[in-house]
This record gives C-alpha cells, sequence and structure tokens, in this order.
C-alpha cells in the first residue's frame, strides 16, 4: 500500500520541515518530493504536512506517519538483505559530536549492530570540528557533527537554532563582561559565541572550558555563567536565557552527516549507518 521512496520522502521532508532541503537530501527535483508526499497522502487518505509559503509542520497524522514509516523501512530494508543475499562488512570508524551522547543515537547504533553483526564499530566521541579534521585526515569514515560555516559538505540531519543557555536560577549582569562557559578551540558554538559578541561590541570573559559536554553542563548548573547550545539539545536543568538579557543572536546550525572522501571497505558499513541515522533522525533529540 506504501511505496517505500515516497515514505523516504515523507521521513526527509519530516526531519528537514522543508521540501527545499529534502530535495537536495535526496537529489531529487522539488516537485518530485511534493509529488511524493501527495501521493502518499492519497495513499492514506489523512493530510500529513500542514504547509503554507512559509512554513512546514507535521499534522497529528504526519507524527504518526512517522512511526509507521521507520518501521515499515526497517522491515522492507530486512527482506531486501536476507533474499538478495547482501550483507554489509568490514571496519567503520565512525565520528560522534558529543551534542548527540544523550539523546537516543545509542539506539541507533545498537540496532544498525544488531542489523549488521559483521561491521565492526568504532565510535570516536569528539567536538565536531576535532571530528572534521580527523575525517579530512583519513582517520575516520564517517561523521555526525555540526556543520562548519564555510563547508558546504555533507547530508542534513538537524537544522537547528544556536540560543545562550544557562541555570535557571542565572541573571546577568549588565555591568560586568558576559561569562562565557565554552569548548576549546576548535569549538564551533566557541568560535560562534565569541563572533557574535564581538560583533555586538560586548565585553565577555571565559569561566570554564572543558572538552566534556558533562563538563560544561556542570558549569552552567552551578551558575557559572552562559554557554551557546542548539535549542533542540538543551540539558536537563538548564534553560534558555531570555532575550531581555540582550546577548546577541547566534544564528543557525546544521548538524549533518559527513563521509570520508577516500575510497575504502568502510563505504558499503559508511552508507548502510548513515541511511539508519538519517530514518532514525527524530530520535536525535534530547530525551
Amino acid at each position: 500500500m506504501y511505496d517505500p521512496s515516497q515514505l523516504r520522502t515523507f521521513l526527509a521532508v519530516a526531519q528537514t520541515l522543508s521540501f527545499t532541503r529534502a530535495a537536495r537530501r535526496l537529489g531529487l527535483r522539488q516537485s518530485t518530493v511534493s509529488q511524493h508526499v501527495r501521493r502518499l497522502e492519497d495513499a492514506t487518505g489523512r493530510t500529513l504536512f500542514a504547509r503554507d509559503t512559509h512554513s512546514v509542520e507535521l499534522t497529528e497524522d504526519g507524527e504518526a506517519m512517522l512511526g509507521f514509516a521507520r518501521r515499515i523501512l526497517e522491515v522492507h530494508e530486512q527482506a531486501t538483505a536476507f533474499f538478495t543475499g547482501t550483507r554489509v562488512r568490514g571496519r567503520l570508524r565512525f565520528g560522534a559530536s558529543e551534542d548527540f551522547v544523550l539523546t537516543r543515537l545509542p539506539e541507533i547504533l545498537e540496532g544498525f549492530r544488531y542489523e549488521h553483526p559483521e561491521v565492526d564499530l568504532e565510535l570516536t566521541v569528539e567536538l565536531s570540528g576535532t571530528l572534521h579534521e580527523q575525517l579530512s585526515a583519513g582517520k575516520l569514515d564517517l561523521v555526525l557533527a555540526k556543520r562548519r560555516p564555510e563547508d558546504p559538505r555533507g547530508e542534513l540531519v538537524r537544522h537547528d537554532q544556536l540560543v545562550w543557555i544557562a541555570g535557571e536560577r542565572w541573571r546577568p549582569d549588565p555591568d560586568r563582561p558576559v561569562p562565557l562557559i565554552v569548548y576549546p578551540p576548535p569549538g564551533i558554538t566557541r568560535a560562534r559565541a565569541l563572533e557574535a559578541l564581538e560583533r555586538q561590541g560586548r565585553a565577555w570573559r571565559i569561566v570554564c572550558t572543558s572538552g566534556s559536554l558533562n563538563g560544561l553542563i556542570a558549569a552552567a548548573r552551578a551558575g557559572l555563567g552562559v554557554m551557546a547550545h542548539s535549542r533542540g539539545l538543551i540539558p536537563p536543568g538548564l534553560v534558555r536565557v531570555p532575550d531581555r538579557a540582550g546577548l546577541p543572536e547566534l544564528g543557525q546550525v546544521d548538524f549533518v552527516l559527513v563521509h570520508g572522501h577516500r575510497r575504502t571497505a568502510a563505504q558499503g558499513p559508511a552508507h548502510a549507518l548513515a541511511a539508519a541515522i538519517l530514518a532514525g533522525g527524530e530520535r536525535l533529540r534530547r530525551g
């Protein structure tokens, strides 16, 4: 009843909330993406997206279809692998930004290992900037991380807003420099925070530097200062700093999957894991 290609398109639109970005991710024309969604809506007899010229949102039926679509595609891929006799195998060096450690990424990786037991998966958790450097050096085969502003590469997994967050009782002092909690270089959010404050002409001082997200969270919960973070991944115990605090806008951030540029035996496993992450993109949220 439901065409797998239409379900994949539906998931891409649901994850990006954009027909244009979904088309780029899938390598399709935007008209084809619209056609796939329309045919899936015809097949279900339900409206899956509420859309106008400015925004795309899932309807209640669309939210329900998310879970069905993932399960249908998962079973479809299992059946295809079983009857074609194709098995993914080899060593895969996968790097993930620490932003995703506290999401349900481990569930996606567990499912991948169950489906592909012959893949030797090696996980590296690091700063996004460090992961990009290791990928360029050939030390990783696939990376899930923030996209560098100057780097157009990567399949979009999440598109989010960077915001200022702090402990619930933290209050700004307009007469003192902004106390910053940051990753060390080459942290991408660190660079964005400093650039935004410099543009505003706002004085700042670094009160905590840690390569560990848990270290940054502990400092923020203790009320030491503020940190830049993805709005959709705010850790428990921390809250968004209100606009009235006068801190500058930080802009948007893309989380992407980037493949290594070298042709190696890891290409098959890398594409299989990338497909699993893209299919389960909605699970890459806090909680």
